[in-house]
């Protein structure tokens, strides 16, 4: 695929994929530039980003649920169980609840007000009552989201270095609050740069769990899908089952869905998980998309 490159003096160059990685001499001011190497996933990395924070330059992470909290929190730990990232998803309770009060005060004044104006011009028949009392409701519903949504907050995930969220390493934005079928949600950098889109299709989930990471450019660079389609099918009859049949996950690369890592819940009391890319040794799948897909995959599942 070509490659594209912008020096700092806004001349931009295609190249074929043989300068990959390279340093480069740009012909317009002669300043030295680096081509983004192209993986095998098909996507372009920028040089020098491929595991951002050293934090991330592992094949292996060690996740765990803080319980009893209202946000949920996540401890990352390398193999070791040395601490290496706090992660937090904030409930917004009070801000949440307050737009639920709001949205329920609209909807009942505006049913209440179509249901009265109604009978009052029709009459008080049987009928004409139940069609007031319907139309009202459903009126009044639609009326009760669109009063409700703007108010409620979005739900983003930040990572931070430790507890102390002094600095903050990753996160990932929820793109929009209302998304009746389609998920979608942004990975950016510390510097706010965009890394990836994460999608999920809440219908094809019925029947198999799957979220489509994207790169900024929208090409595809992976699949996260319930690690089975029969094990899949059996926790939507069973559940759980207790604990035997807990929901995993593989990550495999578009088109020949070769297995490049795997997000395992543990057979434990409490939620702990293990994401493991072992099968991508080279590392062309950045990490920190990888993490934040973990992520995403337990706390936007509700596992």
């Amino acid at each position: 695929m070509p490659i594209t490159i912008t020096c700092e003096c806004g001349s931009s160059y295609n190249l074929r994929d043989e300068f990959a990685g390279q340093t480069l001499q740009c012909p317009s001011c002669q300043r030295t530039v680096v081509a983004p190497a192209v993986n095998v996933l098909n996507y372009a990395v920028p040089a020098g980003a491929a595991q951002g924070d050293g934090i991330f330059d592992r094949d292996k992470f060690l996740l765990r649920q803080k319980v009893m909290a209202i946000n949920a929190k996540y401890f990352v730990s390398d193999e070791q169980n040395r601490p290496i990232v706090f992660v937090e998803r904030p409930a917004h309770l009070l801000q949440n609840l307050g737009a639920v009060l709001v949205a329920l005060i609209v909807g009942i004044i505006i049913a209440g007000g179509i249901i009265f104006g109604v009978i009052t011009v029709l009459g008080e028949s049987e009928p004409v009552v139940l069609a007031a009392v319907i139309v009202g409701l459903v009126i009044g519903g639609f009326a009760a989201l669109l009063a409700g949504i703007p108010l409620s907050a979005k739900r983003h995930v930040s990572f931070y270095s430790d507890e102390s969220r002094t600095r903050k390493i990753l996160e990932i934005l929820q793109d929009a609050k209302f998304q009746p079928i389609t998920a979608t949600y942004t990975v950016r950098d510390a510097n706010g740069d965009v890394l990836a889109r994460l999608h999920k299709n809440i219908l094809y989930n019925l029947i198999r769990k799957r979220w489509y990471c994207y790169a900024p450019d929208g090409s595809l660079i992976f699949i996260a899908m319930e690690d089975s389609i029969v094990l899949s099918l059996l926790r939507r009859f069973l559940g759980t089952f207790y604990g035997l049949l807990r929901t995993n996950f593989i990550f495999v690369t578009p088109g020949d869905e070769r297995v490049i890592g795997e997000f395992n819940r543990k057979f434990t009391l409490f939620d702990r998980y293990v994401l493991d890319l072992t099968a991508d040794p080279e590392r062309w799948l950045d990490r920190r998309i990888a993490l934040g897909m973990g992520l995403m995959l337990d706390t936007g599942e509700r596992r």
